[in-house]
């Protein structure tokens, strides 16, 4: 009779849990499309997020921090936000959770506590927006179409005005281009709605227009005419690589800045959250995002450098196969790179390593690296296999990273994963571009061995926003 009774009880107590999830879920999309706070769990995304993948935020929450968070703390921490006065900002209601479990004499009135600990808020200057233009139309371009789009909120940051693709747009082309927004074999379905405008040339993404331009040559589109001014230009082509290339985007009317989504020549190479602050957008107009690869090993590499210090090491990557190499055997400019790619592990190279040394100077010459693409579409791995300049131990490896997962410069870059089965497909769709796997460490001394797995789409997709936001100085005020 007791265990029925129990049930009972398990049974009100999920639906409870339910019902404040939907609550929660409510305010933050209230949060979200009225007021233009974004609130995230401990960095990941909670706007678009069923019941059921709040609640898993909620129980890695608990077991990230050790501390016993619920849908219920993060409710009333929400619902107190709410009542609090505050700028477009990004809040980390994870964290704001755990603090009160911290120090909980001072988190009994949660208004009050939300305003001390966001007092700087009001300090926040206005934003103006910025028009952006995606310079093609491949992976990475659909992706930052599709998060540009769903992050838009009341459009008073990045505005998607255009996509810049080569050939004729016709019925035919538009239809295509939206299909191939709308679905995708890895990233699933875009949660928002595509229809095609072939009398102006365009894309209606959520309702909004987003032009459609042809052109071969960056320097001969006026983008003025569309009524773009301003623009932030974000080439991921892949065509133009170093500086005077690059440059001829700024040769068109109506552009300002260019991102380019690739390591360039001549220009600066940024990891954001390592190097971004170096470079200052008003004296620079021409940046590079790096690769998928630099941005996943870069933050982990800055931590051990400035902890333990960084003797020498080999990089090895663990990639998913690119649209670069060929569907079966056939010419290449790359002898492996000409196999099958969904067939074989192809060993080729990275220039990770060395690019390393663009974002943290002292690491030049100290670091090999190779790259081996296996038969995944997405999803990669990077193994650092360093020589650190005292000993250290598992747990005081892991520790630091999970600090700095937790609180500093770095809680967006990098992602500390407590899984015990962390597979290439559970990290598909991390908008953190370096996800730790702590279960995997191995320390011998001063050696010690890391496993970095990144979505090498999609985390990286969201560097780049993070590094576009700085260039157009349409950063939020954050609480990480």
């Amino acid at each position: 009779m007791s265990s029925t009774l129990d049930y009972e009880k398990e049974v009100k107590l999920q639906t409870q849990t339910r019902k404040a999830t939907v609550e929660f879920i409510n305010i933050v999309n209230d949060l979200w499309y009225n007021k233009s706070i974004e609130l995230v769990m401990f960095r990941n995304p909670l706007i678009d997020k069923r019941a059921s993948e709040i609640l898993n935020l909620i129980e890695y929450s608990r077991e990230f921090v050790n501390k016993p968070i619920t849908i219920q703390d993060a409710l009333n921490i929400a619902k107190a936000i709410q009542q609090v006065d505050l700028p477009s900002s990004k809040l980390d209601i994870g964290k704001l959770a755990y603090e009160c479990y911290l120090h909980p004499e001072g988190c009994e009135d949660k208004v009050t506590f939300i305003k001390r600990k966001l007092k700087n808020a009001t300090e926040a200057k206005n934003i103006t927006p910025k028009d952006v233009v995606l310079y093609g139309f491949g992976r990475i371009g659909r992706l930052l179409a599709r998060e540009l789009m769903s992050k838009m909120g009341k459009g008073s940051q990045l505005r998607l005005r255009a996509i810049v693709t080569r050939g004729e747009i016709t019925q035919t082309v538009l239809d295509k281009r939206a299909s191939l927004l709308s679905v995708d074999s890895v990233h699933r379905d875009f949660l928002g709605t595509v229809q095609t405008d072939i009398e102006n040339k365009a894309l209606i993404i959520n309702g909004t227009t987003v032009f459609m331009i042809s052109a071969n040559n960056p320097e001969d589109i006026d983008y003025t005419k569309f009524g773009i001014k301003d623009a932030l230009i974000i080439d991921n082509t892949g065509a133009f690589r170093d500086d005077v290339a690059l440059a001829r985007h700024l040769k068109s009317k109506g552009a300002s800045k260019v991102l380019i989504t690739a390591p360039a020549k001549g220009v600066p190479n940024i990891v954001h959250g390592v190097n971004h602050k170096q470079n200052d957008p008003d004296k620079v107009d021409v940046f590079s995002a790096a690769s998928c690869t630099t941005n996943a090993i870069t933050p982990v590499l800055k931590v051990l450098e400035d902890n333990f210090g960084i003797k020498k090491g080999h990089l090895e990557t663990i990639h998913a196969y690119t649209n670069d190499q060929n569907l079966v055997d056939n010419m290449h400019s790359k002898y492996r790179r000409g196999r099958a790619a969904a067939l074989n592990m192809v060993i080729t190279e990275t220039g990770a390593g060395s690019a390393v040394a663009k974002a943290i100077p002292i690491l030049a010459g100290k670091l090999t690296s190779n790259a081996i693409r296996v038969p995944v579409p997405n999803g990669s791995l990077a193994i650092l296999n360093l020589q650190l300049r005292r000993p250290v131990t598992k747990d005081v490896i892991n520790a630091i990273l999970k600090q700095n997962a937790l609180e500093g410069d770095l809680v967006e870059q990098i992602k500390y994963s407590i899984d015990n089965e962390l597979v290439s497909s559970d990290i598909i769709g991390s908008t953190a571009p370096s996800i730790f796997d702590s279960k995997a460490t191995i320390t011998d001394g001063d050696s010690v061995i890391l496993y970095i797995w990144y979505d090498n789409e999609y985390g990286y997709s969201h560097q780049v926003m993070r590094l576009a936001k700085h260039i157009a100085k349409v950063r939020r005020f954050t609480y990480y």
